[in-house]
């Protein structure tokens, strides 16, 4: 009997550090690909916004500051009704990859996902008509850093927080609400809470889709279908992904320093 239990017992521990190393490598591949994305969302965003705008008053299109000028692309992107496609089409991207993602292969969804943060580079590249480099840096900073600890922190807490999703999901549907009748009304004072709730539901979302990932992949390692571990690892960094950049821009009203 004592070697039975020895031997059960071996086999779970076997389980237990085999599961460690898989949940590991997925959130690395998951942390990997949001940093991919964050990469592709940053050039994007800096060379539509060196596109857009020139000091060069011969090229200008129009005049946005003090020496400081859009160009006919500029103007095109910022100041036709094109600039209702750019904003709302990183909407469209992750209604679409979350709904056929099933469908799709993981190598697909990766590149769908890539696309996505492309995009919603041309869409927050404005940031760089309003607000000076250095203050989108340091806020860029500044996120990263709130991030990474409320990120640990859903990783390594012990208490349950999966509670928090229906209501913080209920708050990023309200900010959307608010935002697009915002967009119509221009209140700084609706502005100003917007961006405030907004800092601590995308907190909370940081750590509780963190966790989330974390207990999905423990409830599926054991099937070893690494396809929906792919696909699964996806979602994930789409998901932290879009805390990480709502957190920045929520900041961003704060900390930015405007031209």
């Amino acid at each position: 009997m004592a070697d039975y239990q020895t031997i059960r017992a071996g086999r779970a521990g076997t389980r237990t550090l085999a599961v460690d190393e898989g949940l590991r490598a997925h959130m690395n591949k998951v942390y990997g690909l949001m940093s991919v994305g964050m990469v592709l969302t940053a050039a994007a965003a800096w060379a539509i916004a060196g596109l857009a705008v020139t000091t060069d008053p011969s090229l200008a299109a129009a005049q946005i500051g003090a020496d400081k000028y859009l160009t006919s692309f500029g103007a095109a992107i910022y100041m036709s009704p094109l600039k209702w496609l750019i904003m709302f089409a990183p909407l469209a991207f992750v209604f679409g990859l979350s709904a056929m993602i099933g469908r799709m292969s993981a190598a697909a969804a990766q590149l769908v996902f890539y696309a996505f943060a492309a995009t919603m580079g041309i869409s927050i590249s404005s940031i760089f008509l309003v607000f000076t480099g250095v203050s989108i840096v340091q806020t860029f900073l500044v996120t990263a850093i709130a991030f990474a600890g409320l990120s640990l922190w859903g990783y390594t807490t012990k208490k349950d927080i999966s509670g928090w999703g229906s209501f913080l999901i209920m708050g990023v549907i309200g900010l959307l609400v608010a935002s697009i009748v915002n967009i119509f009304l221009g209140s700084p004072a609706v502005m100003f809470a917007i961006s405030a709730i907004g800092v601590l539901i995308f907190a909370g979302l940081t750590a509780y889709d963190t966790q989330n990932i974390k207990n999905t992949y423990i409830a599926h390692a054991q099937h070893g279908d690494a396809e929906w571990l792919g696909k699964s690892a996806i979602l994930g960094a789409l998901n932290l992904y879009l805390d990480f950049i709502n957190m920045f821009m929520f900041l961003l009203q704060f900390m930015g320093n405007r031209e």
